[in-house]
């Protein structure tokens, strides 16, 4: 379905200079570390402009890293105004099993809000800490893991405080994060199917593991942006929005300029306006000056360079000179948007081969090349077996091995054949290179950083 349901404009009738998001395509497609799988931009309700970047497209689902904070944070946000939850009563209320054993004062004054805003009163990250402390009950093990300050003074991106929210919704509404946002969310705003990992099974993991669309990223920006509102229904409380997208806690720190803005209701404050956003460049952007909201699914790791690149090329095309022309060359551009494949040639006939790993990522212990009904298939073999993906040759050839989608493309030189495998439910994707000498190289782009199998890269 993708936007079909929404409101759709052009850049110039929006007062946009649609120069200035071409200009942003030209940075982002220009940076070879940056790998754009699709964009919606919104302004005052309307779509202006959206692409993906083909074998991507607008019906696939992504995992959306640490962007699924913020669809926590909704759920939160329900919950409250429901009276399931308080932001200011302390967490363990909500584990009275363990009550007895929680002692430290300073963690039994640990509020929802701090939890909520990442100020539990841990300096650091305290994710492994906390599984081996809770033997694998992340909620125990986090409130057994001593504090290093007063809830609400300190700043550390800390997993287990979503997760420990998340689990509170759960708890106190008796439904996993799906099934209650379903009516509350999901359905009023149009949001067809979304995954989410479960740990342990029936509790959604809440700080990470949600598989959804761009335009699910975009419509969860827009409620916002409308300040709870969609078309004449009040949905979410106003009062959460606002709590949500103001500085709940001063983030000082060196991750980049977009990331010290203060933080929220796992919400981060920007240099301009706010945002939700996810591990190797998820973003759901909201721009309440400007009426505007950018959602963006790609695979980098530079993520202060792509909001960098948002502020200055996009920003100055806001209320900018309208162009007709402008608009008609960007929907062309966007229309035919494709991800680069590898080049083929005529240099090198594959023959069929097993190559040995002497550099392996994914757990792959060996490669194969074999031939198949319309050309080649690589084997990745791994301590499952093997793993076998047609290869397109100057082009992306889609499959599902063992069900999961996969796109990929393969070109050679003399000395070698270069596949690439991308993960299309994940921002991630795989190289491999088999040479001449009888041995293969296989590395991420971006290593997943949930399982790292080629097996675990689709939705759940």
């Amino acid at each position: 379905m993708g936007t079909a349901d929404l409101r759709h404009s052009t850049p110039s009738a929006e007062g946009i200079d649609a120069t200035g998001i071409s200009a942003l395509l030209d940075a982002l497609e220009g940076d070879p570390d940056i790998r754009l799988h699709g964009l919606i931009l919104m302004r005052h309700g309307a779509v202006v402009a959206e692409g993906w970047w083909a074998p991507y497209g607008p019906d696939r689902v992504q995992l959306l890293y640490s962007l699924s904070k913020s669809f926590t944070s909704t759920a939160a946000g329900f919950a409250r105004a429901e009276g399931l939850l308080e932001l200011d009563r302390p967490v363990i209320e909500y584990f009275p099993e363990y009550d007895a054993e929680i002692t430290d004062e300073r963690t039994r004054r640990m509020t929802v809000r701090n939890i909520a805003s990442m100020a539990s009163g841990h300096a650091t990250e305290t994710i492994d800490r906390a599984l081996e402390a809770g033997r694998g009950d992340m909620v125990l093990g986090f409130l057994r893991t001593p504090l290093d300050a007063e809830p609400g003074t300190v700043f550390a991106y800390n997993q287990p405080c979503t997760y420990t929210l998340a689990a509170i919704v759960q708890r106190a509404t008796g439904q996993s994060l799906v099934e209650y946002l379903r009516p509350r969310l999901l359905d009023p705003l149009g949001i067809g199917d979304v995954f989410w990992f479960e740990a342990p099974p029936g509790r959604n993991l809440g700080f990470s593991g949600l598989h959804a669309t761009t335009d699910a990223v975009a419509r969860l920006g827009q409620l916002y942006l409308q300040g709870g509102r969609w078309g004449d229904t009040q949905l979410l409380d106003p009062e959460w929005v606002a709590e949500a997208s103001r500085v709940q806690v001063a983030n000082p720190g060196n991750w980049g300029a977009d990331w010290s803005q203060g933080y929220g209701l796992q919400f981060w404050m920007s240099r301009h306006g706010y945002r939700g956003d996810g591990a190797f460049g998820q973003f759901c952007i909201v721009l309440p000056e400007q009426g505007v909201v950018l959602a963006i699914t790609s695979e980098t790791e530079q993520m202060q360079r792509v909001l960098d690149l948002v502020w200055r090329h996009l920003l100055p095309g806001v209320d900018g000179h309208p162009d007709p022309d402008a608009d008609a060359a960007l929907a062309a551009r966007l229309a035919s948007a494709a991800f680069p494949a590898p080049e083929p040639s005529t240099e090198w006939a594959p023959v069929s081969h097993t190559f040995e790993v002497a550099a392996g990522a994914a757990g792959i212990r060996e490669v194969r090349l074999t031939p198949a009904a319309d050309g080649w298939e690589l084997v990745l073999v791994d301590e499952l077996g093997g793993f076998a993906v047609p290869l397109g040759i100057g082009g992306w050839l889609q499959s599902t091995p063992d069900g999961v989608p996969v796109a990929a493309a393969a070109g050679w030189t003399p000395e070698a054949l270069h596949a690439e495998l991308l993960f299309l439910e994940t921002p991630h994707s795989l190289r491999v290179e088999c040479g001449s000498d009888g041995t293969a190289t296989v590395r991420w782009v971006t290593a997943p950083l949930h399982a790292e199998g080629v097996r675990a890269q689709r939705h759940p």
